[in-house]
């Protein structure tokens, strides 16, 4: 059956005559504008459709209008709200409908009869594709969401420790993805990856230069992770002895040595048990450990010190290092083997000159972290300085630029502190203050730095290029086929940037 197409009759110009002729206009308006459009009765069997709808019906598994008109709306439309809108004559302006058809976005609206009693109802699909013609609405959206739930996640556990009175011992997790302050495209993407790396038991490699916070994302992927009741258990390997590493890991039986507790000793892997290992500066562990750490990582098994007996355990990795953990490995430094075993789900974490954007964001949130330690009104960073800081390379990154905030803070007569005071405070550090950029000052935009210009070109052009596909996947939602066809490359070319990022 076929959308009426006769001319529109001329109608006397009383109000009755107004109204049905809106009515008549409305019903052809959205019949041409819409993806689809049907009519059903009360019984709801279906008894009109137009010809935008008829090129779901294949979708549908339907060949012919006669296999769709004549026929109970159930029947034909899998997952529909119809009938409840027949049986309650309350209207659904907006909904998500998803069959076998795809997804749509829908309205369905009851039609009524002079006396005002539901005689059937309209079916109108206003949009086909809405993963595309509403992603940058659904994206933010579910990117606030996601913030206000780590929030949220986070303010309930600072209760809950203070209720416990937690102290020095507790092992539970001090940072959500919340604490992670960023939204600029390569804060968010690095954001995205960890949260998907949270839902799997593989070992993570959080891989960035020192201070850009690798160990804040290791708490936050294991709150995320069906682990988050177990314990989070961290060791700097680089802060520990060569000689007492192989005691920290897999603990000491009672008596191992002479000195040794007469208890014994749990290590690491026996106190993260259920829960989270975080390995800190990986890079670094000595060679005579690499081997016993690749054993115990695949048989999920111990040996203490002194001990002849295997303790199993469950811990789930994550691992961290500063260092260009392939170059090690091909140095002959650090273990192939056990790169392989923890290059699972590599996070790479951006460092701060990749993302100026975020310095406002960042500044005030150290500002008032510094007033709560010291009891003071937050300092307040006019432009100029803004501007500065923006500008500066930040090879120490969020704890260099906590560092300069901090002496700024300290040494100013006022609240407010200007470009100038920041400049002097970076030159005593060894810094030669870089170009400002008052865009992001001003809008809290991307920009970057001169200082960033001055490096190879191939740097930039792979740092470009890791910035486009980040925004894409952003605006998009890490849809990546949208993502794919919006930066014009194959889907095979998308995954191999995604997984070598460098």
């Amino acid at each position: 059956m076929h959308e009426p197409t006769d001319p529109i009759p001329a109608l006397p110009l009383d109000a009755q005559g107004i109204l049905e002729l809106a009515a008549r206009s409305m019903f052809q308006l959205f019949s041409s504008v819409s993806q689809g459009m049907f009519l059903v009765d009360l019984r709801g069997r279906i008894v009109w459709v137009n010809e935008g709808y008829q090129r779901f019906l294949p979708d549908l598994g339907l060949s012919s209008v006669d296999q769709f008109v004549g026929h109970t709306v159930e029947e034909v439309i899998p997952n529909t709200g119809m009938r409840r809108v027949l049986e309650t004559g309350q209207p659904v302006l907006i909904d998500l409908l998803t069959n076998k058809a795809g997804t749509f976005v829908v309205s369905r609206i009851p039609l009524r009869d002079d006396a005002g009693k539901v005689i059937g109802a309209i079916g109108i699909v206003l949009f086909d594709h809405p993963e595309t013609t509403l992603q940058p609405l659904i994206s933010k959206f579910a990117l606030l969401q996601r913030d206000l739930d780590d929030a949220r996640r986070e303010l309930a556990a600072q209760r809950s420790q203070q209720l416990r009175g937690a102290g020095t011992g507790d092992r539970r997790t001090k940072y959500t993805f919340a604490s992670f302050v960023g939204s600029s495209p390569a804060a968010t993407e690095v954001k995205r990856q960890a949260r998907r790396a949270a839902q799997s038991a593989s070992p993570v490699l959080l891989l960035g230069e020192t201070g850009t916070g690798k160990e804040l994302l290791a708490h936050a992927i294991h709150a995320a992770s069906n682990r988050a009741s177990g314990p989070f258990v961290g060791v700097n390997i680089a802060a520990v002895p060569d000689t007492l590493l192989e005691a920290e890991f897999f603990g000491v039986a009672p008596g191992a040595y002479t000195g040794a507790d007469r208890k014994g000793r749990d290590g690491k892997f026996k106190l993260a048990d259920g829960g989270t290992l975080f390995l800190d500066e990986i890079g670094d562990m000595p060679a005579s450990l690499q081997a016993k750490l690749l054993r115990a990582l695949q048989e999920g098994e111990i040996e203490p010190l002194g001990s002849n007996q295997l303790v199993p355990f469950d811990v789930r990795v994550v691992a961290a290092t500063s260092r260009d953990l392939s170059a090690l490995v091909r140095e002959g430094r650090f273990r192939e083997d056990l790169f392989y075993r923890l290059h699972v789900l590599p996070v790479r974490v951006p460092p701060l000159r990749e993302r100026p954007g975020d310095i406002p964001a960042l500044v005030e949130v150290l500002g008032e972290d510094l007033a709560l330690r010291n009891g003071t009104a937050p300092p307040e960073l006019l432009p100029d300085a803004l501007a500065l800081l923006a500008g500066q390379p930040w090879r120490g990154n969020i704890r260099e630029l906590r560092n300069v905030l901090e002496q700024a803070a300290m040494r100013s007569d006022s609240q407010s502190i200007d470009a100038e005071q920041l400049r002097m405070i970076l030159r005593e550090a060894g810094v030669e203050p870089a170009a400002p950029v008052p865009e992001v000052a001003a809008t809290g935009g991307a920009a970057s730095g001169q200082d960033g210009l001055l490096r190879p070109l191939a740097v930039q052009v792979a740092e470009l290029e890791r910035r486009a596909i980040a925004a894409a996947m952003a605006a998009h939602g890490g849809n990546k086929l949208a993502t794919a066809r919006q930066l014009g490359i194959s889907r095979a070319t998308l995954y191999g940037r995604l997984e070598n990022p460098d």
